[in-house]
């Protein structure tokens, strides 16, 4: 049997846990986690990671593995992502990439090439206080190519990508491919009442009576283990606004609406980086996605 990877892959709060749990299970497979915040330790509420009882003795791989403390890229989770897909294969079983990062999940099934530039921690802390937009502004003098596709309110990416430039002194050359030695489904899910879900899910994670776990009581842990509170607010979404009502910026209630409100624009994100790629089949219901995965799997 060729080797296969199942790729299930949509913008936050559309269902992927679910779905691709009961195809795990249904299929033999074994889950790599394609989430840019769910590789720190620590961060589990606000990014929603599964918890060993919701996994249902499917195995996870690349969740927990890096400290909040340091940036973790693209080629680290690359080289980590393939890694646990071969052993997976060797397993004899099928290896499921899910998670919402799209450069995650484009680095390793098209095979890019990533350049090859070791951390600077000094530019990195030095980098670290400017601004989202004086990042972006730098990066736009530096290379122009890179910033239009870029998230510009992600400051871990804005400065990794200035450290590449800055160390290769000159612009990212384009990345190459390498084709993978596998082949690959992927199963995007768009999911319905986006909006209602992110509502839902984020009321889920707000302090309750009685309750000791939230994103308010994981944020404030997270800066007592010695993560600035600048770092706390380059998580983004939940993290950056448990971090500024912590910090007394915003109201408990501006907390809730900037949370919603940015997670929406996120999807939105999300969405429009996956439309364009056309490899994608656009799923609404498990047995669809049951049915393309046992003639993609024969």
């Amino acid at each position: 049997m060729s080797k296969k990877l199942v790729v299930i892959l949509g913008p936050t709060a559309s269902g992927k846990t679910k779905i691709s749990l009961k195809l795990a299970k249904k299929f033999n497979g074994e889950i790599v986690s394609a989430d840019s915040r769910q590789v720190y330790k620590g961060l589990d509420i606000g990014s929603g990671k599964i918890t060993k009882k919701e996994m249902k003795g499917i195995p996870h791989y690349l969740l927990s593995i890096a400290s909040p403390k340091r940036i973790f890229t693209v080629a680290q989770f690359q080289r980590l992502a393939l890694k646990a897909i071969n052993k997976i294969f060797k397993r004899k079983k099928i290896p499921f990439l899910v998670g919402g990062t799209a450069f995650y999940i484009q680095s390793v099934v098209d095979g890019i090439v990533i350049p090859k530039v070791k951390p600077d921690w000094k530019l990195r802390k030095k980098l670290a206080q400017k601004t989202n937009k004086e990042l972006f502004s730098i990066l736009k003098k530096l290379d122009p190519q890179r910033a239009r596709v870029i998230d510009k309110n992600n400051p871990r990416r804005l400065i990794r990508a200035l450290e590449i430039a800055i160390k290769l002194k000159k612009p990212i050359p384009p990345l190459k491919k390498i084709k993978p030695t596998f082949e690959f489904l992927m199963l995007g899910l768009k999911g319905k009442n986006l909006k209602e879900n992110i509502k839902k899910r984020l009321l889920k994670r707000l302090p309750g009576k009685g309750s000791k776990k939230s994103i308010i009581s994981e944020t404030r842990k997270l800066k007592k283990e010695g993560l600035s509170w600048k770092r706390l607010e380059g998580f983004g979404l939940e993290y950056k606004y448990a971090a500024q009502y912590l910090q007394k910026k915003i109201t408990y209630k501006e907390m809730i609406e900037k949370i919603q409100k940015e997670s929406e624009r996120f999807a939105k994100r999300q969405m429009t980086w996956f439309k364009k790629d056309k490899r994608i089949r656009w799923i609404k219901k498990y047995k669809e996605a049951e049915i393309l995965l046992k003639k993609f799997l024969k």
